[in-house]
């Protein structure tokens, strides 16, 4: 089976820089497969952030490609979200995620999502 977990902090002050960690299981992030980050604020539909193929290129949302910043390690088949300067827009639940095809949709597995609050 294929698992995603997302680890990091609950609450991230403004202007600090949010990191996120997904450990995925049964799936190598260097094998196959475009390693997603995604996130989900209240009343909004999800928003894709960027995503790090099993090649290592990396590819971001032209929304936010100037604070995103993402990298893997392979050895712990972990890939790792930093998106600087964060302000409460920010807020939401982000999720990691498998995308198959790499457009930047349809994603066949996800972690459960973790809530990130940006506040003072």
């Amino acid at each position: 089976q294929v698992q995603l977990q997302e680890s990091g902090p609950g609450l991230v002050k403004p202007s600090q820089t949010l990191s996120l960690t997904c450990t995925v299981s049964g799936s190598s992030i260097s094998a196959n497969y475009f390693w997603s980050w995604i996130r989900q604020s209240p009343g909004k539909g999800l928003e894709w952030i960027g995503y790090i193929p099993y090649s290592g290129e990396t590819y971001y949302s032209p929304s936010l490609k100037s604070r995103t910043s993402i990298f893997r390690d392979a050895s712990k088949n972990q890939f790792t979200l930093q998106l600087n300067s964060v302000t409460p827009e920010d807020t939401g639940v982000y999720y990691c995620a498998r995308d198959p095809l790499g457009y930047g949709s349809r994603y066949d597995y996800w972690g459960q999502g973790t809530q990130v609050t940006v506040s003072s």
